[in-house]
């Protein structure tokens, strides 16, 4: 398998951080090593610069000071500090599927020509969910309806939509009596930074409520993303592929998509399969196209594209020498990419004003110029190619198979190879049996403080010999799949023996000739909402609600604003979530009580806040028993309760 060391359990990685080392680069665990120690009031929360009085820092052991000098005490700047973390993590997410909702508006107006609706199927599904009217009506016509339908739930209204129709009908019922239904997905992000003002809320309940209905609104966002990404591009369906430094190529152009957004990177890549005699003409065996972070899970489960690596370590892949450019659209794109990459001799590609970075060279990419772009693009990396060509580059060989792709609809037409007359009954029957423990979700980034993959690996190993189906998204889901999480042969060395036998028969329904992977790949971080997806309809098929369900997620490296607020949905759904990195909020005793315990009596979900991936593994079965036990199925090793 290779060396790991003290940075990644990733052996690739830390061939890369070897050679960084040799070579003077600086990267981002040397930077990590200088900040250190790093602020304790910050950690804590309690460090608050939202005027220009400020900043103030109140004391955590109880001395003076107490208060800021607004007045403000530590439960108060504890809870508007998560508060616009919250707001932060929402206009990420909301952003990225404001882009799509466009992006189809456009098509359905024939406007953007280098689009069209891959999955019509899914178009009037979600047209219907919404409301909207289907019958002899062409593409278009929905298209246009859906797209403003999205657009709308932006603004303030009674209630977002793409809330309202996407969860149980009791966990609406709850959202509205509790005042957690969102208004509009900018109106609450715009209310989180009104209440945050110098001199607003100061209740704290009041402004956890308010980041509530916030990450509820990313949730609204999340899903609008999910949905217009499969009726532009399709709907995943399991693809086989690789992962990790290993897929670059040294004679090939080597062009890494990088960001969020699937609406360039996968113009980049039909139009990448066009310019392979252009790349040869250079010198080069072709265009290798690879992904990094969630633009890359995109282009993975739709059209089989290797990842090449994920957050943390994007800077190894440039490390190597053999990346010719990376093109990126948005988000978790760290600045030292462009100081690695004039070091490396990479092209970074910016293509969007929301991200631009000194050094990069900007195309300006629009909707109505994709495939020009796309090309003027690919030209970069080709030229830059024939400056690389001949030069040694340093490859690692690692690398791991991996079968991405399982969206709801994907999973749903597995198990209808078992009962095609009610698809979910077999993986209900399997739960009921103990065959299934219960289900985790794996959300989240990797995070400089952990030994990249280490909670990740370390609990994916113990849940999955207890049973437990795993799901997987974002760089979670890449920290798994580059460690052969994602390999169906290693279902035998993971799994317990009824998630073993399930995996295998379904795999063996569906003419696999052997069991689906261990963890299943749902997409990127906007994908959680293929997460929710699951459990509403599992929910409604049991006429429970998502907080009954034996179901749990974990942001086992948790790192962006955009996990924080992914947790905040998750337990407002009613699920226990599991973080481990502290949370800028144990500064504050209320907050922290709040969302670790006294929250479970108005949504029914909480916060696991854990470091350590075993204690964490303990208390997330625990949960999982704890709600079988609600539901008069078998605990294992207490028969029933």
């Amino acid at each position: 398998m290779g060396k790991t060391c003290n940075f990644s359990l990733d052996p690739a990685v830390c061939e890369m951080i070897e050679k960084a080392k040799q070579m003077g680069v600086e990267t981002i665990w040397d930077r990590y090593q200088v900040m250190l120690p790093q602020c304790g009031f910050g950690e804590t929360g309690l460090c608050c610069r939202h005027c220009l009085q400020g900043p103030c820092r109140i004391d955590p052991f109880g001395g003076e000071p107490k208060v800021g000098i607004c007045g403000a005490t530590a439960d108060v700047i504890v809870a508007r500090g998560l508060d616009r973390a919250i707001a932060s993590g929402a206009a990420g997410h909301s952003g990225h599927a404001r882009h799509l909702a466009h992006t189809l508006k456009k098509t359905a107006e024939g406007k953007a020509p280098d689009y069209a609706i891959k999955d019509r199927d899914k178009l009037r599904k979600v047209a219907e969910r919404q409301g909207i009217p289907t019958e002899n009506r062409s593409d278009a016509e929905i298209a246009l309806d859906l797209a403003k339908a999205a657009l709308s739930d932006f603004n303030e209204k009674e209630a977002v939509s793409w809330v309202v129709h996407t969860v149980t009908e009791n966990r609406a019922k709850v959202l509205s009596e509790q005042n957690l239904m969102p208004k509009g997905i900018d109106y609450e992000i715009a209310d989180i930074m009104h209440r945050t003002h110098y001199g607003a809320d100061a209740e704290p309940m009041n402004l956890i409520w308010a980041g509530l209905r916030c990450a509820m609104a990313d949730m609204a966002g999340s899903y609008i993303g999910t949905d217009i990404s499969d009726i532009l591009f399709g709907t995943p369906q399991p693809v086989v592929t690789e992962a990790n430094l290993g897929v670059l190529k040294a004679d090939a152009v080597n062009l890494a998509v990088h960001g969020h957004n699937p609406v360039l990177s996968d113009v980049i890549v039909h139009v990448a399969r066009e310019m392979e005699e252009e790349a040869k003409a250079a010198g080069a065996t072709g265009v290798n196209v690879v992904g990094i972070c969630c633009t890359g899970n995109e282009v993975m489960m739709r059209h089989g594209i290797p990842a090449c690596t994920y957050s943390v370590s994007q800077e190894m892949a440039l490390i190597t020498g053999a990346v010719d450019a990376v093109v990126i659209d948005y988000q978790c794109i760290v600045p030292a990419l462009a100081t690695v990459a004039e070091c490396m001799g990479t092209k970074i590609i910016t293509t969007t004003d929301v991200t631009r970075m000194p050094g990069a060279i900007h195309v300006n990419f629009t909707e109505e110029t994709a495939v020009e772009n796309a090309k003027e693009i690919i030209r970069i990396a080709i030229e830059n190619f024939t400056h690389r060509k001949g030069k040694p580059v340093d490859i690692p060989k690692h690398k791991s198979k991996v079968v991405a792709g399982f969206s709801v609809e994907a999973i749903k037409n597995a198990l209808a190879k078992l009962n095609a007359e009610d698809p979910l009954k077999p993986l209900i029957d399997h739960i009921a049996a103990g065959n299934i423990r219960g289900v985790c979700l794996f959300v989240g980034c990797n995070n400089v403080k952990i030994t990249q993959d280490q909670n990740f690996i370390a609990m994916a190993r113990q849940l999955l010999k207890e049973n437990v189906l795993l799901l997987a998204t974002g760089c979670g889901a890449g920290a798994l799949m580059r460690h052969g999480f994602m390999d169906p042969a290693n279902v035998d060395t993971f799994c317990g023996e009824g998630l073993k036998a399930v995996l295998t028969a379904i795999g063996e329904a569906n003419g696999l000739g052997g069991p689906l992977p261990p963890v299943l790949h749902v997409g990127s971080c906007v994908d959680c909402s293929r997460g929710v997806a699951l459990a509403v309809e599992l929910a409604n098929r049991l006429g429970v609600d998502i907080d009954r369900l034996p179901l749990v997620a974990s942001a086992a490296e948790a790192m962006a604003e955009k996990a924080v607020t992914i947790g905040h949905y998750a337990v407002t759904l009613g699920l226990p979530t599991h973080v481990g990195i502290n949370m800028p909020v144990t500064g504050s005793p209320f907050v922290t009580q709040l969302l670790t315990n006294k929250l479970q009596d108005y949504t029914g979900g909480y916060f696991i806040v854990e470091s350590d991936p075993d204690s964490a593994t303990k208390k997330l079965l625990a949960a999982i028993d704890e709600r079988r036990a609600s539901l008069g199925l078998s605990v294992p090793g207490g028969g029933r309760r």
